[in-house]
């Protein structure tokens, strides 16, 4: 494959993973701005009414049950976590889109720490969007591996 073609699916890939960032920080910041009562009130809402047409709806019982457990501590993690997350993500794509060296080791171990915690969330929970995601991180990562060699190699040495 050429390196321009290559080149582009990096810069298509790591773009995705800066609008998820953004998506990410958006989410944890509407979290944190919104109170635990009113979010299970929009569960409550959601699921009953759901269930009141079809006491079988499986989605609407799964929403149904979060809500039942959904606490305050809890809150605050997801709010904390999708906002931390989004903001270091999207440090790391603005910098590896503007090809900054620093971004590149930076981003294999920032990606390879959220794929670790995936993988540790997917053994809780089984859900398969946490492998996507995980697969999604190792190709960014083995696409960024290609181009900061490749930007390496054209540094000028001294």
């Amino acid at each position: 494959m050429q390196e321009k073609r290559i080149h582009q699916i990096f810069a298509v890939s790591v773009s995705l993973k800066g609008v998820h960032a953004l998506i990410e920080a958006i989410g944890g910041l509407a979290l944190y701005l919104t109170s635990t009562q009113t979010i299970i009130g929009w569960i409550n809402r959601f699921s009953q009414g759901e269930l009141t047409e079809d006491p079988h709806d499986w989605i609407a019982a799964h929403v149904a049950k979060f809500g039942e457990t959904f606490s305050v501590q809890q809150h605050h993690f997801y709010a904390f976590y999708l906002l931390s997350h989004g903001l270091i993500k999207g440090v790391l794509v603005i910098g590896l889109l503007k090809e900054k060296l620093w971004s590149y080791p930076a981003s294999f171990f920032v990606f390879g720490l959220f794929i670790a915690y995936q993988l540790y969330r997917y053994s809780f929970t089984h859900d398969f969007s946490l492998i996507l995601l995980s697969i999604f991180d190792l190709f960014v990562i083995a696409l960024a591996v290609h181009e900061y060699r490749l930007l390496r190699r054209h540094l000028p040495t001294h």
